[in-house]
This record gives structure tokens, sequence and C-alpha cells, in this order.
């Protein structure tokens, strides 16, 4: 089988924006924090700009895409470059291993996912979303052909956790109203921000999605939110705190993992 290094998307031509469009959520970071553990040493595969690593432990950042590892933060360590599919790191080299948002842009997700549970002595900690939940969202309605585009690029939550294998446990995320991380959920309430184009380009489905369908969903959605169309619809949202959507989180431990609850 060839692997194509680099996943679908294109972040060298596309991934200029992703660091000021997609930031740390603090939410969001407790959950996946506390489902690390007490694990010191942690490794951050598909890293991007780094968001969401741990502040009080050593991460290891590996990220294949220059773009994306120019846009780390001072503080932060560099990444390393390379990909999911061959980490350059021993057998049980870190305590804990995490994967936000990435595991779909894997060109070989099973070997991937492999690969982070060879080198994790304890938890592995996937954040993703789950394709059969992602039409809950009411940009569906504008833009059906976003979900058929998005939809078979993130693997079944089974099977994520049936190839980590151990003790896996799934927890569904939450999406607050004032979320800062701009993935497409986090603005729920917010549907204005779908008119920026630096808001789209720094969520990777639309690059599946024709600059004409693309074009046409825009449209339509500036003018039922000057008709007050989109408020009729789902103005309730606006004043909703939470949105449950397709976000989940999934921590998986081996079976000789002491930490293991049951």
């Amino acid at each position: 089988m060839t692997v194509r290094i680099g996943g679908d998307f294109d972040y060298e031509a596309h991934g200029g924006g992703y660091a000021r469009q997609r930031r740390t959520d603090p939410r969001i970071a407790a959950l996946l924090h506390a489902a690390l553990g007490d694990a010191r040493t942690v490794l951050n595969v598909g890293a991007g700009a780094g968001s969401y690593e741990p502040a009080d432990r050593h991460v290891v950042a590996v990220e294949p895409s220059a773009s994306m590892r120019s846009q780390r933060p001072r503080h932060l360590a560099p990444a390393i470059d390379a990909a999911a599919e061959d980490l350059p790191l021993d057998d049980g080299s870190v305590d804990a291993a995490m994967a936000t948002v990435t595991v779909h842009q894997w060109s070989d997700i099973d070997r991937g996912l492999r690969e982070m549970r060879r080198v994790s002595r304890g938890p592995v900690v996937v954040l993703t979303f789950d394709g059969d939940a992602l039409d809950q969202f009411w940009l569906a309605d504008y833009v059906p052909q976003l979900i058929v585009a998005d939809r078979p690029r993130y693997p079944a939550i089974g099977h994520i956790r049936a190839v980590l294998g151990g003790t896996s446990t799934v927890t569904p995320v939450t999406v607050s109203i004032d979320c800062v991380d701009g993935f497409t959920e986090a603005y729920y309430a917010r549907p204005e921000a779908f008119l920026d184009p630096a808001v789209r380009r720094s969520q990777s489905a639309w690059g599946f999605v024709d600059a004409d369908v693309t074009e046409r969903a825009v449209a339509q959605l500036r003018d039922d939110l000057e008709s007050g169309v989109w408020d009729r619809r789902y103005g309730a949202l606006r004043h909703q705190p939470e949105f449950h959507g397709s976000l989940r989180l999934i921590t998986a431990v081996p079976p000789d993992d002491p930490a293991q609850a049951d």
C-alpha cells in the first residue's frame, strides 16, 4: 500500500490562518488534559500550531506541514517534521499521546493510530468528530454538500476504539456559545461568521466543496440573515449556552494500565 504523507488537505497552500482562527478553547482543553491523567510526557500528533498542548507537561509535537509548524507560538517547543504514520519515537517512550481534530487528515489512519499506541505507555487521547452526527448542525441545511464531502473523511468512532485496543471511553464534548476554536459547530450561535472567508479557510471541509456551491450557500445565508429568515428558523440558538453536536473525545488505555477504571 502506498502511504501519502500529509493528508487530504493542502495546509501549505491553505493553512495560513489556522493559528488566528483555531485557538484553544479552555473548556475543551480541560476535558482533554484530564483525559491525559498524570502523564508527564505527552506526544501531540498532527500538532498544527500547538492548540491544546498542555503547558504543565513535557510535550513532543509532531507536525508534517511546514506552514503549520511556522505558526507555533514562540513559547512552545518546535515541532518535529514527521507524520502520524511513521513516528520517530521508540516503543513506550511517552506517558501519553494526543491527537486533536487531525485523524481525518491522515493518509493511513489505522497506521497512525497504531503508531500512537506503540509509543505511548498510557492513554491515547483522540479529539475528533462523529461523521454520523454532522448533519445535526443547521449549516447542513445551507450546504448539504459540505456534509456529503466531510462525512467520509472521519473514521467511525467504533473503528478508532477497535484499532487503539485496550479499554476505551467516548465522551460527547459540548460546544460553548463563545467557543474560540473556530471549527464549524463553534459558530452554531454566530451564523454571521460563515460570511467571513477567513473563517471558512480555517475549516478544511470547505476545501472539498466546489467554489460555486460555496458562493451560492454563503449568498443564501447572507440573504436569510438580512431578511430575518435565519433567526425565525434557528434564532433560539443565539441564546443557547451550549450545543451538543458531533465533537467526541476518545480515551484509550492499554489493557495493563493500572489507571483504567472498571
